[in-house]
């Protein structure tokens, strides 16, 4: 299995692309929740996924969870507005 930062990089372009299905993009995004297999990962995670976003960042919460589905290190869930 990937590591977290493909994983992250994945979750975010997967992400875009249903945005992308209904007119938006990330820049619509106004809320993220992180789910993370491990903490210890989140410096690598947050500079992955700081590629993806420009100012003004979404607001974020970043939760560790006992376990991910498929054993995935990272799953990203999102609020977007129009």
């Amino acid at each position: 299995m990937e590591g977290v930062v493909a994983q992250t990089a994945r979750a975010l372009l997967n992400l875009d692309a249903v945005l992308r299905s209904a007119g938006l993009g990330l820049n619509n995004v106004v809320k993220t929740t992180v789910f993370m297999a491990d903490l210890a990962e989140f410096a690598q995670m947050n500079e992955e996924y700081a590629k993806h976003f420009s100012p003004p960042f979404p607001a974020r919460s970043t939760v560790q969870v006992a376990a991910l589905p498929k054993g995935a290190r990272v799953e990203i869930e999102a609020v977007a507005v129009r």
